[in-house]
């Protein structure tokens, strides 16, 4: 019971640090699902978005100003990574591995030192883990939650229009859209432009809730984010079949590995084995698919009604 009532107590804040994780995964999600590209960057991208913003907040700028001057700067680093790729012919995991290497000494700069920390006393944040309990705007509860909700509406919208069609279609089948005269490069760099802002956003936010930003803070974001993605498929993947409800099956998918992460830490795991528990979860959920098909490979295989005569 005490165990339980521990985890009760903290819920809030892993709910809270789910669904900033989920603006990440829905950015991890356009590039892995919708691309068919596994994008590195974000480890990078994550930790740029958080140090811009915290630098600019100290600096005394509009906080959402500071979260869109982030978003921008993910952008361009997503920009980078698609022309990498696209214009100098690069494959894009090393692409992404590239620029994800860039972005530390760029962090470095931006920050002029390894981390950058936020007096939450004397700055008015938009999140805060001091008030994960409380019952007003700032709560990361409410305010991640109308921001989620606003992106994922956004994003129904932009994937609904002309432009957003031509992206699914270039990571759905790449001759077939060619063929159509889709510029397929034009829309993989702004596919992998738009995912990285989205994972810049969600390192401002996380920033903001723990205090300070890291240049290390991005450092196995990828995996977060796929488990999140697994998560939500496999969970919610049969039950939401309409594009906004995949991204907000995204998003519960990173609340539960949240909520996992916590249930282990409460029961006593060592904190130093947490990266090798998210590699172990992406790793299981990863395989359960692949499982399936083997066994109904293997059975549609058997001949029906006894052995099979030589």
């Amino acid at each position: 019971m005490e165990i339980f009532g521990q985890l009760l107590g903290a819920l809030p804040g892993s709910i809270s640090q789910g669904l900033i994780w989920g603006i990440m995964a829905i950015g991890v999600y356009l590039t892995y699902r919708i691309l068919d590209i596994a994008d590195l960057t974000v480890d990078g991208s994550f930790a740029t978005g958080g140090a811009v913003a915290v630098v600019l907040i100290l600096n005394g700028c509009n906080l959402w100003l500071a979260m869109l001057i982030a978003f921008i700067a993910g952008l361009l680093a997503g920009a980078a990574t698609g022309l990498l790729h696209t214009f100098m012919g690069i494959p894009p995991i090393l692409a992404g591995i590239l620029t994800q290497l860039s972005l530390y000494s760029v962090n470095l700069k931006i920050m002029g030192k390894a981390n950058q920390s936020i007096n939450v006393n004397q700055t008015d944040l938009l999140v805060s883990l001091r008030w994960v309990k409380e019952f007003a705007f700032h709560n990361p509860l409410i305010t991640v939650g109308i921001v989620l909700a606003v992106l994922i509406a956004v994003l129904y919208w932009f994937f609904g229009t002309e432009m957003g069609c031509a992206i699914r279609a270039t990571g759905s089948n790449l001759r077939m859209s060619r063929a159509q005269g889709i510029n397929t490069n034009f829309n993989k760099v702004l596919g992998i432009m738009l995912s990285n802002g989205l994972v810049a956003l969600s390192g401002a936010f996380l920033a903001q809730y723990q205090g300070f930003a890291d240049v290390k803070m991005g450092q196995g974001a990828i995996v977060i984010g796929l488990a999140a993605v697994i998560i939500g498929e496999a969970l919610l993947g049969k039950i939401f079949k309409n594009f906004a409800l995949r991204l907000v099956a995204v998003t519960c998918g990173s609340v539960i590995y949240y909520i996992v992460i916590q249930a282990v830490i409460t029961m006593g795991l060592d904190a130093n084995l947490l990266k090798l528990l998210s590699a172990a979860i992406v790793a299981i959920f990863l395989a359960v698919p692949y499982w399936k098909r083997q066994y109904k490979e293997t059975h549609m295989r058997r001949p029906k009604g006894g052995k099979a005569h030589a």
